[in-house]
C-alpha cells in the first residue's frame, strides 16, 4: 500500500515538474519572427542572454539584460511600453518574463519562439577591437 503512494506521489511530482518547464508564464506570449517584428519596434527589446552571447550577434536594436542580472536592472524597464524578450532557445526569456511581471507588473510581455537561433532577419555584431 505505502509503495503504490510512493509511486502515486513521484508521478504527480513529474508531472508537475514537466508542466512547470515547459509552460511559460500567463501573461507571456510567443510570437513567430514575423509578429515579433511587426511589434518590437515599438517597444522595449531585450536580449536576456549572456554579455558574451549577446556581442556574437544579436538582433538589431537589442538591448542586453541578461537573466542573471534582471533583478538589479529592473530599473531600465519601463512598465508604459511593450516588452519584447529573446534568448537563445526561449527558456531564459520566459524566465525573465516572470522575474519582469512579478517586479513591474507588466501585462504586454513577448517572446521570440524559439529564441535567436531560429532568427533569420537583421543581426548586429560587436566589431572586435584590434
Amino acid at each position: 500500500m505505502i509503495f503504490e503512494w510512493l509511486w502515486v506521489v513521484l508521478i504527480a511530482v513529474l508531472v508537475f515538474l514537466i508542466v512547470r518547464r515547459f509552460v511559460g508564464p500567463k501573461d507571456l506570449t510567443a510570437l513567430p519572427q514575423e509578429d515579433f517584428i511587426k511589434g518590437y519596434r515599438k517597444a522595449q527589446l531585450i536580449d536576456v542572454r549572456e554579455p558574451k552571447e549577446y556581442d556574437g550577434g544579436h538582433i538589431l536594436g537589442a538591448r542586453n539584460i541578461p537573466v542573471s542580472q534582471m533583478k538589479q536592472r529592473m530599473m531600465e524597464i519601463r512598465e508604459d511600453q511593450p516588452v519584447y524578450l529573446y534568448c537563445q532557445s526561449g527558456m531564459r526569456s520566459k524566465q525573465a518574463a516572470k522575474l519582469i511581471k512579478k517586479h513591474k507588473g507588466n501585462r504586454d510581455i513577448y517572446h521570440l519562439k524559439g529564441g535567436f537561433k531560429r532568427w533569420t532577419g537583421k543581426i548586429s555584431k560587436k566589431k572586435k577591437s584590434a
